[in-house]
């Protein structure tokens, strides 16, 4: 199996939409029910992602299998955090939003932090309340959970941040 990660294009906003409408399934199945209403993300979301060049395409074997959002710091959103603190607010980060797979996929949430931190060492990511697989998976790869951020229409999201501390090779 060959797994890649690309930029998206426009033409595949309708696979992008067909991935989050699997990733409504899989949320529903497992009690979420609030998260990403049947039009949310829209392909107005998806165009802006992809114009501004941060939406991404997983691919396994020629066939769409995951989608992101991989969009570098600052994240309005994340300004203010309620009930706890950042493990560092002052240096560069990037937000992975939008995540969404396939139901037969296995490890797309690998493949998206294994490609993210190779471009930054400092990932934030929030999450609805509802969603276990997501605060589930972010716990086992060593996310921190960090306090409460607020979206722009006021909703809570639990938020996470990771920060990889890079490995000093040089011996005394």
């Amino acid at each position: 199996m060959k797994r890649i990660i690309r930029k998206s294009t426009y033409s595949d906003i309708s696979t992008l939409l067909s991935l989050c409408c699997e990733a409504r399934i899989i949320m529903r199945k497992s009690g979420n029910i609030h998260q990403w209403s049947d039009s949310y993300p829209s392909s107005s979301v998806f165009k802006n992602d992809i114009s501004k060049g941060n939406s991404y395409i997983i691919e396994e074997d020629d066939k769409a299998i995951g989608t992101f959002a991989l969009i570098p710091s600052p994240e309005i959103t994340y300004k203010t955090i309620y009930n706890g603190e950042w493990l560092d607010s002052h240096s560069p980060y990037f937000v992975i939003h939008r995540i969404a797979s396939c139901q037969k996929s296995t490890g797309v949430f690998q493949s998206i932090l294994d490609f993210s931190f190779d471009k930054i060492n400092n990932i934030r990511i929030d999450t609805h309340r509802d969603n276990v697989i997501m605060h589930h998976l972010l716990i086992k790869n060593g996310f921190r959970y960090c306090g409460i951020i607020k979206l722009l229409n006021g909703e809570a999201r639990d938020a996470y941040q990771k920060i990889l501390i890079p490995h000093n090779h040089n011996r005394d």
